[in-house]
Order: C-alpha cells, then sequence, then structure tokens
C-alpha cells in the first residue's frame, strides 16, 4: 500500500475521502490510522468523543440513513476493518448549493480507506460482503433524542444502493422521506 497519506475532497468538498498508509512485513502491517494534526492541516479538526464498531453478518445488510441534530450533531470518520461497504454521505444542509446531492466510497479492508462525513450530511452504509467489520469515530456522543433518518430508497434522493432488497433495522425501515421532514441544517 502506500506510503503517504492521502486526502481527496469528493464532488461535495467537505466529504473527504482518506487513505492512510500500511508499513507491511513478513509480520504483518502497521497503520497509524488518525493524527490529529495531520487530519486538522487537511481540514478535519474534529474532537473525537467516541468509537463505534458494528459488525454485520450479511452482505446486502443496509445501516442508514441518519445523523444527529443540534445539540448532538456528528461528525463521523468510517473505516472498514474487515470486509467491505458502499457508504454515502448525503448533504441535507439546505442552503448548501449540493442541497440533496450525494457522494459515495467502497471502504474496504483491502483499500484501507476511510470517509470523513462532517456534520450536515445523512450517512449510510451497505455491506459488500458477509462479516464486515466497521468502526467509525465521531466528535459528539449518542444522542437519542437529536438523532433522525431518512428513509434509505427515497426516490427524490435515487441512490445507487449496490442492492434492491437490503437487509434492514426496524427502525430504518421505517424513516420518513426527506421531503417530509423539517429542515435540519443549514450552512
Amino acid at each position: 500500500m502506500a506510503s503517504a497519506l492521502r486526502f481527496e475532497r469528493l464532488a461535495i468538498p467537505e466529504v473527504i475521502l482518506i487513505t492512510p498508509p500500511r508499513f507491511g512485513d513478513a509480520r504483518g502491517f502497521f497503520s497509524e490510522t488518525w493524527n490529529a494534526m495531520r487530519y486538522a492541516e487537511a481540514g478535519i479538526a474534529a474532537q473525537f468523543v467516541q468509537d463505534n464498531h458494528s459488525l454485520s453478518a450479511t452482505s446486502g445488510t443496509l445501516r442508514g440513513l441518519h445523523c444527529q441534530i443540534s445539540p448532538s450533531v456528528q461528525g463521523k470518520l468510517v473505516r472498514v476493518v474487515r470486509g467491505a461497504i458502499w457508504d454515502v454521505a448525503v448533504d441535507i444542509r439546505v442552503d448548501s448549493p449540493t442541497y440533496g446531492r450525494h457522494v459515495a466510497a467502497e471502504l474496504s479492508a483491502a483499500n484501507w480507506a476511510q470517509l470523513w462525513i462532517p456534520g450536515g450530511f445523512l450517512h449510510g452504509f451497505c455491506t459488500l460482503e458477509p462479516d464486515t467489520e466497521v468502526i467509525y469515530k465521531v466528535d459528539a456522543g449518542y444522542d437519542r433524542a437529536a438523532e433522525r433518518g431518512v428513509i434509505w430508497n427515497d426516490p427524490e434522493l435515487a441512490l445507487p444502493w449496490p442492492v434492491a432488497a437490503p437487509v434492514l433495522s426496524d427502525k430504518d425501515r421505517e424513516l420518513p422521506r426527506l421531503a417530509d421532514c423539517d429542515p435540519w441544517f443549514h450552512v
């Protein structure tokens, strides 16, 4: 894998694809997956307060689309340590020129990429392999009262999910369309 930390701004420039280097030898590898100073230099000045870890046993498991509103707006730094996901961020800042648009990236244990998703975006992912493990840092703790979501197959968002009939939680199956939600974020 590459020996330099790479930051790539996507079509919505606030969302950043990051590839940390991995240094390997016969024993395995070493990788620095977070460095506050280097990430701040790239525009990610988050102060993380919580790490989350999920396991999805089945390929085609979809988690999302989720966010948290004020006072607990969350930015997320997402990475995969086993398996692969199609990770998506949807801009829901009503004054943004990219409102309602999305960016996506494949994150996997093989490509070692991470995705920075700032507050003001919906986040969701779909597993591409069984037994996929995702770890993500958040810069605000979980707050049930601030939790919001939008249905994964909202026709106005028209997200190109890699599966037609995903495995969903009961909660994610019942989420509203974005058009039926109050504006949650402004630029």
